[in-house]
């Protein structure tokens, strides 16, 4: 069974440029009893209202964001580059379509009834607390909303308090 260690995230330093951007996360809720995840490659870590938060944003028509938007928490889990066909499979397919957590053969884990994989190395836990979505009249730089939004499906923003940093052994 796999062994995490809990961190301050003060002594978190680790890229969110090279984790998220490169290396990529599942983002992983729970609604009534099931467990679905989606890949991601958005996001980032920072300070606000006095809190240590993640932010991740998530367009309407992803399975996932039904799970995010009915719980008041989620996890960021983060694997080594040996899953980045799994991370993409997990990015491609619905939960709507199949149970693809089962598919993929990663062990989910709850801590604190929050669900992360036991295949992470890091499993960040994280608590809402707002949500937004993106408009395209609140755009300065104009060219982003129409490169990343052709169909005016705009990610929601989700900005939660990181409640607890676990790292493998």
């Amino acid at each position: 069974m796999s062994k995490f260690n809990e961190i301050t995230p003060e002594l978190f330093d680790q890229s969110p440029f090279k984790l998220i951007g490169k290396d990529w996360m599942l983002i992983t809720a729970e609604k009534d009893g099931k467990v679905n995840t989606m890949t991601a490659s958005w996001g980032g870590f920072g300070v606000m209202w006095g809190k240590n938060v993640a932010y991740i944003g998530i367009r309407p028509q992803r399975y996932t964001k039904k799970f995010v938007d009915n719980s008041d928490t989620f996890s960021l889990s983060f694997l080594d580059n040996s899953f980045k066909t799994t991370l993409s499979y997990l990015g491609t397919k619905s939960g709507r379509d199949e149970d693809k957590i089962k598919s993929s053969k990663l062990t989910v884990l709850h801590t604190e009834d929050i669900a992360y994989f036991a295949e992470a190395t890091t499993a960040i836990l994280c608590k809402k607390l707002y949500a937004q979505d993106l408009k395209p009249e609140c755009f300065i730089a104009p060219e982003l909303n129409g490169k990343w939004y052709p169909d005016a499906d705009y990610h929601t923003l989700y900005i939660a308090e990181i409640t607890k940093i676990l790292v493998k052994e």
